[in-house]
């Protein structure tokens, strides 16, 4: 692995430059601020991961263990949607030259007529439903982790962090040559189950949406999000890559349980919002007409509630309070998606406020178990 390194890195850092590049290219031009926080989240977490396996390879124990896991990891997901695409797309180019270019464009017509007959709140449900199976998913993985470690060594200590001041430890990893080996995985084994399982859901829907909006490339998932994606959506990128991008940073900054928080708000208080403001939604926010009071007050209800569970009530109602705001006053004032907005702005909350006024959070569902 010591003298393979360099190649695995090229490797990797090639194919994160190029995915950046390639965001860029196929962006809408006039979706300025969504393409430029999704950027941002982006390539700190790419520029991030190049950087920390340069600091791996300083440390000799690493070379035989923890590099070739971290390579593979990074790596593996890079590849085999590589390898999809260019079969996905020979297949689509040899379908085409059979069939004289004549596309989907019947069977999508088709769906689309199913998709468009479906009732608003139904729609909205498919939209967003996979939010919530990612949460439900992630906490039960958690907890059957959870239950397992406390049973066999009585401590969950190696997967929830007992420092959890992210911002103390990334500038401790990054300016202390002594503390790579203990820093970098002071946050748990947990921490990078979700991180690295967002990394993962990221690249493969970001290839999907740039194969989506390429003329000679295909994804064997091109299909779906055509169905479900609004006329502007598709002009842009689906919600859905803005939502991968949002937590994928939210995972890379945030220790479990504030990252169990912010999903949950994004998933579930996101869902609530929307079903009740379309249900029994009346009353309009006047410079956002697309969005409701009531359905405001039901998804800063869900988030409050959901969130002292994870954090506690202090840590509740400032992400509460991050989640109103943004909520209200996104997609008008502000033309960005708060899929992409509410993680990136619980995070860089957390982060801050964590480490400038040593803020610390109470899980009381730890507590309960």
């Amino acid at each position: 692995m010591y003298e393979e390194f360099h190649v695995y890195y090229l490797v990797i850092f090639a194919a994160l430059v190029l995915m950046l590049f390639a965001y860029v290219q196929m962006s809408d031009r006039g979706d300025e601020l969504n393409n430029f926080f999704a950027f941002f989240a982006l390539a700190f977490v790419f520029i991030n991961i190049l950087i920390f396996l340069n600091l791996m390879f300083q440390i000799t124990y690493f070379h035989r263990n923890v590099l070739p896991i971290w390579c593979l990891t990074l790596g593996l997901p890079i590849l085999v949607i590589g390898l999809v695409v260019l079969i996905s797309s020979i297949l689509l180019f040899c379908y085409k030259l059979a069939f004289k270019q004549k596309d989907y464009k019947e069977r999508e017509e088709k769906w689309n007529k199913r998709i468009t007959g479906m009732s608003k709140t139904k729609r909205d449900v498919y939209r967003k439903i996979s939010h919530v199976l990612i949460f439900i998913v992630l906490f039960v993985v958690w907890y059957i982790g959870y239950t397992v470690v406390i049973n066999s060594e009585e401590t969950w200590v190696g997967m929830i962090p007992t420092n959890n001041n992210t911002l103390e430890l990334y500038i401790n990893v990054l300016t202390t040559q002594e503390y790579i080996e203990s820093g970098l995985f002071e946050l748990g084994w947990f921490y990078y189950l979700i991180f690295f399982f967002f990394y993962g859901l990221c690249l493969f829907l970001l290839v999907n949406e740039l194969t989506r909006k390429s003329k000679y490339l295909s994804f064997p998932f091109n299909l779906l999000p055509k169905l479900i994606m609004t006329e502007e959506e598709k002009r842009s990128y689906g919600t859905y890559l803005y939502f991968a991008i949002g937590q994928m940073f939210a995972a890379f900054l945030c220790p479990p349980m504030v990252f169990f928080a912010i999903l949950g708000i994004a998933g579930i208080g996101d869902l609530m919002t929307s079903q009740i403001g379309i249900r029994y939604g009346k009353h309009h926010i006047k410079w956002n007409d697309r969005k409701t009071y009531e359905g405001t007050c039901a998804g800063t209800i869900t988030c409050f509630i959901l969130c002292w569970f994870f954090v506690g009530i202090i840590w509740s109602t400032i992400f509460t309070i991050v989640f109103t705001l943004i909520d209200v006053f996104t997609d008008k004032p502000l033309r960005i998606s708060d899929n992409l907005l509410i993680p990136i702005g619980c995070a860089l909350t957390y982060v801050f406020i964590r480490y400038f006024f040593d803020l610390d959070y109470i899980t009381i569902i730890m507590e309960w178990f």
